[in-house]
C-alpha cells in the first residue's frame, strides 16, 4: 500500500476545473530540476512528490497547453513516445526501484490536477505493480495489427466496461505503437457511444512485451469500488466494427 502525503497534496496547483489557476508547465524559464528535454518535451522531478517511498517525475509533453494527445502531429507523437519509453525503461534498470510505472491522466475524471498535457514516471521502492497484473488483462478482440503491434478491445477489462490495449514486442515498432494509441484516444474522445472527456494511459512491461492500456474514464461502477468485480460490455463487436470503419477502411 502507498502512503499519500496530504500536506504536500494540499499545495499542488489545480486547474483542470479552474482555468484561472496559472499553469506551471507553461512557465518554462522557471521550471526546476529538469532531468532531460527534447525541444518542448521536458522531463523533470515532480515538485509535489505526494507518494512516500517513491521517486516521482513529470513529463511535459508539449508547449501547447490546450493541446491533447489525439491532436499531436505524427512527428511529435513519435518523438514523445520514444522519449517517454526510453526514460521509463532506463528507470527500470535502477535496482533501487522494485518497479517503475509510466502513466497519463487527461480530463476531470482521470485523477489529474493540471490540464496541460503531461505524463508521469514513478519509481516504487517497495511495490511491484506486476503483482496485480496478468496477461489476461490484455486479451481482446483485434481491431488492427501491423507487424508485431496490435490494437485490441479488451474482453477482460481490469475495471470495465471498455478498455483498449496496444501491444508491442520490439522497440523498433514505437511509431506504430504510438499511432495505435492515438487512434484509440481519438475514438474515445470523438466517436464513443456516449460523451467522454477523460481517459488514462497505463504502460506495462511484462517479460519482453510492452503494453499500453487506454481507459476511458467516467464514474466508476460501484461493483468495482465495493467488491473489485469488473464488468465487460455486451457490445464490444459493435465498437470494433465502428473503429474499423472509421480508421481502418
Amino acid at each position: 500500500m502507498l502512503t499519500f502525503n496530504t500536506e504536500i497534496g494540499r499545495k499542488k496547483p489545480m486547474n483542470i476545473l479552474n482555468k484561472s489557476v496559472k499553469c506551471p508547465f507553461c512557465d518554462v524559464p522557471n521550471l526546476e530540476h529538469i532531468i532531460d528535454r527534447e525541444g518542448p518535451i521536458i522531463l523533470l522531478k515532480n515538485k509535489f512528490p505526494v507518494l512516500q517511498r517513491a521517486n516521482q517525475t513529470v513529463l511535459i509533453e508539449t508547449d501547447q497547453c490546450e493541446s491533447e494527445l489525439s491532436l499531436y502531429p505524427k512527428a511529435h507523437l513519435h518523438k514523445l513516445f520514444r522519449f517517454a519509453i526510453h526514460h521509463w525503461l532506463n528507470f527500470n534498470k535502477d535496482n533501487h526501484y522494485k518497479s517503475v510505472i509510466l502513466f497519463k491522466n487527461h480530463g476531470p475524471f482521470s485523477g489529474g490536477s493540471l490540464s496541460h498535457p503531461h505524463s508521469q514516471i514513478t519509481g516504487f521502492e517497495e511495490i511491484d505493480y506486476r503483482d496485480k497484473v496478468t496477461l489476461t488483462d490484455f486479451q481482446g478482440i483485434t481491431i488492427d495489427k501491423s507487424g508485431d503491434v496490435e490494437l485490441t478491445l479488451s474482453t477482460h477489462p481490469r475495471v470495465g466496461f471498455y478498455e483498449y490495449n496496444v501491444t508491442m514486442k520490439h522497440l523498433s515498432s514505437i511509431a506504430s505503437f504510438a499511432e495505435y494509441t492515438q487512434i484509440a484516444v481519438h475514438y474515445i474522445l470523438n466517436h464513443f457511444p456516449f460523451n467522454i472527456n477523460s481517459y488514462n494511459l497505463f504502460f506495462y512491461q511484462m517479460d519482453d512485451t510492452i503494453y499500453v492500456k487506454i481507459v476511458p474514464r467516467y464514474v466508476t461502477t460501484p461493483l468495482f469500488i465495493g467488491y473489485s468485480i469488473p464488468q465487460v460490455a455486451n457490445n464490444l463487436s459493435e465498437l470494433v466494427s465502428d473503429m474499423k470503419r472509421i480508421y481502418f477502411k
